[in-house]
Formats: structure tokens, sequence, C-alpha cells
């Protein structure tokens, strides 16, 4: 996985190595990849650049907070980033 952040606490490291946080990373990159959704980085401080890629700023939430369904989080991603012609 290539983020920026680095993650201090175990949960969630045990987050991003268990089957859910995988799935989601995986769902993440896929949406970055497809120009169908709007997966702009934001601007943030505590970055070394500046900016938090769209993937990072997901991960670090998801990451975070344990009481979040992943996968139902990122199927309202999807929708609310789907960009509607």
């Amino acid at each position: 996985m290539n983020s920026s952040r680095v993650y201090t606490t175990q949960r969630a490291k045990d987050f991003l190595t268990s089957p859910e946080g995988i799935a989601a990373h995986e769902e993440l990159i896929a949406m970055e990849k497809d120009k169908g959704y709007k997966t702009v980085s934001t601007y943030s401080p505590a970055s070394e650049n500046g900016h938090l890629s769209f993937i990072d700023k997901h991960m670090n939430y998801l990451s975070s907070h344990a009481g979040v369904n992943a996968a139902q989080y990122v199927s309202n991603l999807r929708l609310i980033t789907k960009i509607r012609f």
C-alpha cells in the first residue's frame, strides 16, 4: 500500500491489514483510476506536500473509526463522488 500517512495506533495497523481494510483500499484505488468519480486530493497542512490524496483521506477515516462499516462507507462514497453526465 502506497500511503504518505504513518499509522501509529495498533487499531489502525490492524484495520489496514484486515480483509475489510484491504478490500476498502482496493475499491478506493479503483475509484481513483475511474474518471467517472471525483477523487481530487484535499489540502492538508500535516502532509509533506500540502495535499492529502483521496485514498489516504478515506483510509485515514476508516482506520480511525472502528465502528464504521467499511463496505457501506465505500458504497456511499461511490454514490457521493459519482460524476453524472
